[in-house]
Formats: C-alpha cells, structure tokens, sequence
C-alpha cells in the first residue's frame, strides 16, 4: 500500500523494479536445469515475464541482466537457501498456519523489552531453540523481544547490520518459516516482537541493489553508501523499505519495529520517510486492530521524532535515548573516556531522568559541537524513550566487547537493574544482564573475503579512535573465537552472583507489575538531587523514593517516615523508625 489507501499496482511474483539494465531475462528452476524466460519492460522501470510462468509451490530463481550469464539474487526475496550470492526462493508467508488467533498485541507503555542476537542467544543459534528460552523471559516480566536484524547476510555468523536482501530471514537462523514459528510462540506465551530493521546502508558483500536501479546515491555514512531517499527514482526506492515495513508487521505479524541509525536517513522530502512509515503503520495498525510501534535509534536526541504528527512531529512512538546509558555508566564505572567525558559529574544522571536527554541544545565535547534538542517535559510521556544500562552497541562498541559485570559488584549490577526497570523511561535489558552473563558480545564478522575482514577491522578501530582503543588488545572479528565467546552459557543461571542478580531482576520485574508509580508516565512527577560529595543520588517519583549510594563510603539519610523498602539490592540497607536511612557504599533501594 502507498499512502493513505491508494493500492500499489498488482505484482506477479516475478515482477522486477529495474530502470538500469537494457534487457532482463527470468532465470527459473535450479542452476543445472534452468529455464529461461524473457521479461519486457514498461514504462514505469518494471519488468514482467513476457510469457506466462507456472506459479505454486517453492521454486528457485534470480535474474540475468544485460549480457550477464551470471543469475543474480532478486532484491525482495524472501529465501536465499545457498547464501546471498545465489539463486532466491519463493517463500508464501500465507501458507503457515498461525496460532496467535487470541492475541491483541502488546502496547510499549508499561512493558519491559528484551533484545538479543539470535546466532549468540543458544548454543544452537536458531530461531527455534530461542523459542525454549520465553519461559525464562516471561520469568524476569519481559513483555517485548527484541531481535537483532535476522535478515540474508554473506558468511556463517554475522552481528546482522551488515545484511544485503532486507525481505529475507537468514537461513543460519531457520529461514522465514522458522521466523513465524519464533513469533507464533511469542504471542502465545504472551510476548510481543520487536524485529531490528536497517535501512540506512548495506551489507559490502551480495548487494545487487545498484545493478537494478538508483537504490543508493553517491554520499556516504559511516556504515557505506546511502540510500536514496530523495533523488531521481527514489520513490520505487521509498516503496521498496515502505513495503518492507508492512512484511514485518503483517506477513509476519511482529508488532514492534526498531528502526536503526534512522539520523544517517538523508532525506529532503516534503514528507520524510520516518513521518510516511508513521502513517502507513497507523493505517495498517487500525486495520489489524492491535497496536504496532516503531521505535527510533538516532542519534539527533531530538523530540521531533516521537512528537504526534498533530504537534507538527514525524509521529514515531519511541526512540532510544544513549544519555541514559552514558549518565547510569559513568555513575558506577567511574569511566569518562570518549563520549562519556560529559557525564562525569552524577548531576548528568539527575538532569537525564529529569529532562529525558542531558544534550538538549548543550555543548558536546565529543562532538565539538552543539548537541540536542530539549524534551517538552509537560507534554511528552516518559515512556517514549527506551533506555538501556546495557545494550548491543555499548558493550559490542567498547574494545574487548566486555559487559559492565566484569568491573562491577553484585550492588552496583543490581543499581544499574534499578535505576532501569524502577526508573521513569521504557526498559530494555540485553540478553543474559540479568544474570550477570559473564560472556561478552564482541563485534564478530565471517566474511568469506579475505579483504572485506581485513577492512572491517581496520574501519572499525579507525570509527573508534577518539576512544583511545589499544588496537592490540581489539579481538579480530574474522576469528571464529570471537563469536564463540559471545553466545550466552546458560548453565551460569543457578549459581553465585548469576543466581543473586537474577534474583534481582525477578524482583524489580514484579515490582513494575504491581507498583503503579513505576510506569507512572509523567514527566512532571520526576524530582532528583545528586549529592557531588557523598555521591548520593534520589529520585522521587509519583510516591515512590530510589535512594543510591555511588559513593564508596557509608551515607545517612533522613527520608519521610511513611516509607517503607520494596527492594533493596543485595547487601541492603537499614530503615530505622523515623525515617533514618543508612546505606552502605554502593547500595540502592526503592522506598514506596
């Protein structure tokens, strides 16, 4: 569907967008009896078989354009069974039969996500060894999953934004019937999906793209060329994300997506493409009638993005919001290299829960610049933005790819659990925190080219200079260790510190069921103080009190004698009668 509810002209599953190439031939059936048909173009840069095609069933496919004898990939397959260089499949999302008859769909306020890379998840890595693993996500009051990108990508493992064939499910982790089956179980045990999309740049190995048609254009980000959003063609470029966006949240009935890096979108349209995918899913939203989400990374830590298309905004729901993570890790880690120099005193964590963002039209000493727009705290509910004291970028872009476990104690781990699910923001946790997983998530490739691997180090270490990385101690991400390292063991759970902290977050999940202030979402009930000697921090929230110790001496405080302790993290503190508090160094409780 285009905007509004004029329908796209009908397709046949063969049908190819591609004004570039002079002559396109069909290429059917497997690569040692293949049959070839030629396709006739219209006026519009669509080509049609030009002579009629047996259509049911699975059959492999691709195209020969020009004098190429070599069969290319089609741009909106949805199988690539031998990799993303190879013949596409056919794949009718229609065929599975769906048991999630019951399911209404699962709303962003109040709910806790989950997000985890589905080749380090399990030992297995599938889709469907993920799906035994929801019982213990429903355990810890997980309401969404969140799924890195699944889509084709070249090797064998891959973190999933350098994907190539956006409408696939990469057969590494079971193929796109494997994906309904993952989100099947979901919605029967309760659970909403969010799915990881890229439209910002492509993979460097299988894309095809430019062999087609304008689909990228001559600038760059950091990730590669941009797409074309804005130039000559680009409204065929435009339809081919736009429809993409409805594969996820129709054929494959997810409900939420996160839409990655959305500030390397370049686009001078009247309409931008975020504010035309917010109307699309609004329709396709009321049409289904269960809610659908989209959330926003960006990096422009401006409101204009979650803001209502009433109030003049792109009408996205949610964004992730980086200052929380900066300002809650430096609070506890002590650590102000790079971008984190600007949170080094524990008012930035004040101002952040405050205010939503600390850069809103302040001075960013990592960017050397001005940074940020302010948040109208008045009117924008907290839950728009989605915070993290751990996610895939902050502990796969640090140089050992090391989680904040290994530097910190049972109390901080449980501060950090703290600060997140009792805070004022949406939370979302990172496979295996909540067990103090003692793997790392480090950048792993598996490029089959040499060079590819080669530059993908070297860029890497040159994208994070100004973090003063010591490139020998940078594990290679070519090496197989790399990505073996990363993968979860979830044989950790039931003892030492893996037990306590999980104990934790069981504890802090069931509080946000049960205690209304906690997903309380205005703004305007928010107070905070940070005391720079003691290193006492406090919130007070809609009749709640969270009181931390960051310091490494004991803290007194005088707190309203009503209050009684709903968590403690695990050394815990002392409440006498009267209202004096006493918490020992590093420790946080939640006063309700």
């Amino acid at each position: 569907m285009t905007r509004g509810t004029t329908p796209t002209p009908a397709r046949g599953p063969f049908d190819l967008w591609a004004p570039k190439p002079s002559r396109v031939r069909l290429a059917l059936g497997p690569a040692d009896a293949t049959e070839v048909v030629e396709m006739t173009r219209g006026d519009d840069g669509w080509w049609t078989p030009a002579e009629p095609v047996p259509a049911g069933g699975e059959v492999d496919y691709g195209y020969l354009v020009d004098d190429s004898g070599t069969v290319l990939p089609d741009p909106r397959s949805r199988r690539q069974p031998q990799g993303v260089h190879e013949r596409s499949r056919t794949y009718d999302p229609a065929t599975y039969t769906w048991g999630d008859a019951a399911w209404t769909g699962r709303q962003l306020p109040g709910s806790v996500v989950y997000e985890l890379h589905v080749g380090t998840f399990t030992p297995e890595g599938t889709l469907d060894a993920a799906i035994g693993k929801l019982g213990h996500l429903r355990d810890i009051g997980v309401d969404l999953v969140e799924l890195l990108p699944v889509n084709g990508f070249n090797g064998t493992h891959n973190w999933g934004y350098d994907g190539v064939l956006w409408h696939t499910v990469a057969e590494q982790y079971g193929g796109p019937a494997a994906y309904q089956r993952f989100v099947d179980a979901c919605h029967q045990a309760g659970l909403g999906v969010v799915q990881d999309v890229v439209y910002n740049h492509l993979g460097p190995s299988g894309n095809y793209l430019p062999v087609y048609g304008p689909y990228l254009t001559s600038g760059r980000n950091t990730w590669g060329d941009s797409v074309n959003l804005d130039g000559e063609g680009s409204a065929e470029v435009r339809r081919y994300i736009l429809d993409n966006v409805r594969m996820w949240l129709h054929d494959y009935h997810v409900d939420a997506l996160r839409l990655d890096a959305v500030h390397a979108l370049e686009d001078t349209s009247p309409v931008h493409l975020l504010e035309e995918m917010a109307i699309e899913v609004a329709a396709l939203s009321a049409h289904l009638r269960r809610p659908l989400t989209l959330i926003a990374e960006s990096d422009l830590n401006d409101p204009k993005l979650i803001t209502p298309r009433e109030a003049g905004g792109y009408g996205l729901d949610a964004q992730w919001s980086d200052d929380f993570h900066h300002a809650v890790h430096v609070a506890l880690t002590r650590e102000t290299s790079g971008y984190y120099a600007d949170f080094e005193p524990l008012s930035a964590l004040a101002k952040v829960c405050e205010e939503g963002f600390f850069h809103a039209g302040t001075w960013s000493s990592f960017r050397e610049r001005e940074h940020g727009v302010p948040i109208d705290t008045e009117h924008m509910p907290t839950w728009r933005l989605v915070v993290a004291n751990q996610n895939h970028d902050q502990i796969g872009n640090r140089a050992v790819g090391d989680r904040i476990a290994e530097v910190l104690d049972d109390d901080q781990l449980a501060c950090a659990a703290l600060l997140t699910l009792a805070g004022p923001f949406t939370p979302m946790l990172f496979q295996g925190e909540e067990w103090a997983a003692s793997s790392p998530f480090q950048f792993f490739t598996s490029h089959p080219e040499p060079e590819l691997g080669k530059a993908t180090a070297e860029g890497r270490i040159s994208e994070f200079a100004k973090m003063g990385w010591d490139p020998a101690v940078v594990p290679d991400p070519q090496d197989p260790e790399t990505f073996r390292r990363s993968q979860l063991d979830w044989t950790e759970l039931s003892s030492g510190r893996h037990a306590v902290l999980l104990d934790v977050y069981r504890r802090l999940g069931e509080l946000r069921r049960t205690v209304p202030a906690l997903t309380d979402p205005a703004f305007t009930s928010i107070s905070c103080t940070a005391d720079e000697g003691t290193r006492v921090f406090t919130m007070e929230r809609a009749g709640t009190l969270m009181a931390i110790n960051f310091g490494d001496s004991p803290a007194d405080l005088t707190v309203d004698p009503d209050l009684a302790v709903l968590f403690a993290t695990p050394t815990g503190a002392e409440l006498l009668p009267g209202g004096a508090l006493s918490l020992p160094p590093h420790v946080g409780v939640l006063l309700g």
